[in-house]
C-alpha cells in the first residue's frame, strides 16, 4: 500500500515505514517523536484498487512521526552590476522535517 501526497508544493510518494523529508508547515518547531497527521492525499494505492481524486482523496489521512528537524544546503544568490560597483551575496537554507511514515488510515 502506498499514498502519494501534496506537501510543501511538491508529491511524494509514501508507504508504511518510509523515512521522508518534507518542507516545515508550521512556524512553530517540531519536537522529535511529535505525531503528526497529513491529510493532503491525492492518490491511495491498495487492496481494493487505486483512488485519485485532483482535489484529494476523502477520508485518507498519512499518520508520521516526527524524527528530526534539518536544513538543506545553502544556496547564494549572487547580484552583480559590472561597471556599477554593485555586488550583493545573500544565502538561503530551507528548513525541513525528517518524518517516519507510520501509517495510511482510510
Amino acid at each position: 500500500m502506498y499514498a502519494i501526497l501534496r506537501a510543501g508544493g511538491k508529491q511524494i510518494r509514501v508507504a508504511p515505514g518510509d523515512v521522508v523529508r518534507i518542507e516545515r508547515t508550521s512556524r512553530k518547531k517540531s519536537a522529535k517523536g511529535d505525531k503528526i497527521e497529513l491529510s493532503d492525499v491525492v492518490l491511495v494505492s491498495g487492496d481494493a484498487g487505486v483512488k485519485t481524486g485532483s482535489k484529494g482523496v476523502a477520508g485518507v489521512k498519512v499518520q508520521a512521526t516526527v524524527l528530526s528537524e534539518v536544513k538543506t544546503r545553502k544556496v547564494l544568490v549572487f547580484k552583480k552590476k559590472r561597471t556599477k560597483q554593485f555586488r550583493r551575496t545573500k544565502g538561503h537554507r530551507q528548513n525541513l522535517v525528517e518524518i517516519r511514515i507510520d501509517g495510511i488510515e482510510g
